[in-house]
């Protein structure tokens, strides 16, 4: 599709790119972008799995655990104490402090 409308059109800039400034040609494919994604499946063969499994670990189990009252601090805290908790398993496992089961 072209917007031989739009050839005069000129941004602040004088950049006709999308990826810097405004640009109208690139507002107006957002309209389609939810119909191209439903027919045709996630753009440039991108994948929401990742992002969904981060966001499960990231943000649905801490607010399980949170109160649920101001559980945004409650989940940032319990993100915070098991970055810590990696960390140092890491580190354990590095100075082989793992290597041997004392169960």
């Amino acid at each position: 599709m072209k917007f031989t409308h739009l050839s005069g059109f000129t941004q602040k800039t004088n950049n006709h790119s999308c990826l810097s400034g405004f640009s109208l040609p690139c507002q107006h494919l957002m309209v389609h972008y939810y119909n191209n994604i439903k027919n045709f499946g996630s753009p440039n063969g991108l994948c929401s799995s990742i992002t969904e499994s981060k966001h499960i670990t990231a943000v649905k189990h801490p607010w399980r655990r949170s109160n649920r009252y101001k559980a945004l601090s409650q989940i940032l805290k319990v993100n915070e104490r098991l970055d810590k908790l990696t960390a140092a398993r890491a580190d354990f496992n590095t100075r082989g402090m793992l290597t041997n089961s004392t169960l």
